[in-house]
């Protein structure tokens, strides 16, 4: 039995509805017939203050740029309607009967539960109640260890049959970002000797709402890895899962602005410490970036932006330049109304600016509802199929080999996963990871359908 809540979605299937469909039943309950002043004064006035109360949360949140829009239309009913279980509790207490104020306090709880279901339908942040518990809990990952630990492996030579992962503390001398705790994750083939082969390294980077460890615990990536290393005698790159926001509400799009130096800590302080500490390939063919929606983003500009530093990137449903918003409140949040700022991080401009790159690929997946449709706001909320065929038409025209691709799913850490484990195998090949032979990229199947990777491996 407890296997089976622990896997019970949060994001699809029964769950959120049953929760919702209480939810309502228990507000209607609550709420009553009662008198004709509770009807016709008082429960029309609580309806005008849920309903403000909404409209204050949803202005607050477009006004920080938390995210590229405001949410769904279910969120904001559904935080009127959680108000409006709180206004009847408190301002009905004292005419309902004993049951109705039983049901009414009942009501508040799975009033807010259906809130917080439908908040983490929107950004996919916790796919089952096992991931959920995890974060609240902030249990160990499994293979987590510490330095000390893998250290003495080492000096041992002891070859562990899966990846461990390591707390990592990095410095922030280069960039001044104030960051939280990241995480490296060491294939077996790093404990062949001390010191350590050179292997590749990949920088994982999650969304706009996020922890370091948000690709372990929400997207679940472990197991990818450990599969991957596993079909390949312990081989696999190195992958450090960044912290590209320094909290969990900054959505720094991973830029220097004034939201911090994002950009600075990745670049700067990050793959030097890789490099130092676990003895990574120092060279940019040995470098590459995954990431997810915000992640995807900045995969993309951090590599057109260092393509001496990083080779490869793998952009799972970005957009198409830094989203705080529409454009001008974006040059507002991140940098402060400076728009050459701003362009110095617009993935076009970069494009346009630099010319020709070297031996640069790029791989971009967006995902669709059902018949294959990106016309669907759960699978593509901001327009990121529009945002991947433009940036890697944009990409081709300055000798940078790419595909987008297309499979069915939401917008959501399930997707990014599945969407992760399908590129692993030409990223780890594009990487010159020992024991992987280089694929090509996939043929596009979004866009143009005549696109295809060009004949020579991508």
């Amino acid at each position: 039995m407890h296997q089976l809540v622990a896997q019970i979605s949060l994001i699809h299937g029964w769950f959120p509805v049953v929760v919702q469909a209480c939810a309502a039943v228990l507000l209607g309950a609550a709420v009553g017939w009662r008198t004709p002043r509770w009807r016709l004064r008082t429960l029309p006035a609580l309806v005008v203050a849920a309903a403000a109360v909404a409209a204050v949360m949803y202005s607050y949140i477009d006004s920080i740029g938390v995210a590229g829009n405001a949410g769904p239309p279910e969120l904001w009913a559904w935080i009127a309607l959680t108000a409006l279980a709180v206004g009847v509790l408190l301002v009905g207490w004292v005419s309902a009967r004993w049951w109705r104020r039983g049901v009414s306090a009942v009501a508040v709880g799975v009033c807010v539960l259906a809130c917080g279901l439908t908040l983490n339908m929107w950004v996919g942040y916790f796919p089952t109640v096992y991931a959920m518990w995890n974060q609240f809990t902030s249990s160990p990952l499994p293979g987590q260890t510490d330095r000390l630990t893998v250290t003495k492996m080492q000096l041992a030579h002891f070859r562990p049959p899966s990846g461990v992962l390591v707390p990592v503390t990095i410095g922030s001398e280069s960039s001044g970002f104030t960051h939280r705790s990241e995480l490296v994750y060491l294939p077996p083939a790093w404990f062949a000797g001390n010191p350590p082969p050179e292997l590749p390294a990949v920088m994982m980077i999650g969304s706009q709402l996020n922890t370091p460890a948000d690709w372990l615990r929400a997207g679940n990536v472990l197991g990818i890895l450990d599969g991957f290393a596993a079909g390949h005698g312990g081989n696999a790159p190195v992958f450090v899962f960044v912290d590209a926001t320094g909290s969990f509400t900054n959505d720094t799009e991973c830029v220097n602005g004034i939201r911090g130096n994002a950009a600075d800590h990745l670049t700067k302080d990050v793959v030097p410490y890789l490099i130092s500490n676990f003895g990574v390939r120092s060279d940019r063919d040995g470098w590459g970036i995954a990431g997810w929606s915000m992640g995807g983003t900045c995969a993309v500009d951090l590599t057109l932006m260092h393509p001496d530093m990083f080779r490869a990137f793998v952009d799972i449903a970005g957009d198409l330049r830094p989203n705080a918003g529409n454009k001008q409140q974006t040059i507002n949040r991140l940098f402060g109304g400076d728009a050459e700022a701003w362009a110095a991080y617009d993935p076009v401009t970069i494009m346009q600016r630099h010319g020709r790159y070297s031996d640069v690929s790029a791989w971009f997946e967006v995902p669709t509802a059902r018949g294959g449709s990106t016309h669907d706001p759960s699978a593509n909320p901001e327009a990121q199929d529009v945002a991947a065929t433009t940036l890697c038409e944009a990409a081709r025209a300055v000798a940078i080999r790419c595909a987008v691709t297309t499979a069915p799913g939401r917008h959501d850490w399930a997707f990014a996963a599945n969407a992760f484990a399908g590129a692993l195998p030409w990223l780890a090949g594009k990487l010159h990871t020992p024991g992987v032979g280089e694929t090509a990229l996939p043929p596009s199947t979004l866009g143009e359908q005549t696109i295809s990777a060009q004949a020579a491996p991508g």
